[in-house]
């Protein structure tokens, strides 16, 4: 297999369910492992998105594929926040997009499991909550988020959705 900085091979709405599938099997070993945390965010769930250089790939397929950085965003809960700092590397599983030349132990492409818990409330609009994050957090992580771009792979039903960048804003 070629070993390349970035894949331009399309991403495919059934890439999009593989991607959310690895996040749902890691939040489910996070939540089993470290039950206190899952006592406090396992229904709390806000969106799960494919973000930055990939998701730009998804919308314009000219970026091209370097990893998949893939965030679990969570309602914040005032006993403590979703830990900032987990990030989890993950193997993609399948050649299609390359090897990522960094991981040259993976079948295919380093997915990046990262978590958040931010405001929202309880009811809202997933796209909402994370279009809002983008545009009212000063910190770092979504300032750098908001320049590419944000993906819904998860609620299902909004697979696919464009959260960012909103029309005229980036």
């Amino acid at each position: 297999m070629i070993t390349t900085a970035r894949s331009l091979e399309k991403i495919t709405v059934t890439d999009l369910q593989r991607l959310a599938a690895i996040a749902r099997a890691d939040r489910e070993d996070l939540f089993r492992r470290k039950p206190d945390l899952g006592k406090l965010y396992a229904e709390r769930l806000i969106c799960v998105a494919l973000c930055q250089g990939a998701a730009l790939h998804y919308i314009d397929g000219k970026n091209g594929v370097k990893d998949f950085d893939v965030w679990s965003f969570f309602r914040e809960h005032t006993k403590r926040p979703f830990p900032y700092r987990r990030n989890i590397p993950y193997d993609f599983g399948y050649p299609k997009f390359g090897i990522s030349p960094d991981r040259l132990d993976f079948v295919g492409r380093r997915v990046d499991l990262i978590g958040r818990s931010i405001p929202c409330k309880e009811g809202q609009d997933p796209i909402e909550a994370v279009q809002n994050y983008l545009l009212s957090s000063s910190n770092k992580s979504p300032r750098l988020l908001a320049k590419k771009a944000v993906i819904i792979l998860e609620p299902e039903e909004l697979l696919g959705k464009v959260a960012w960048p909103i029309s005229g804003v980036t």
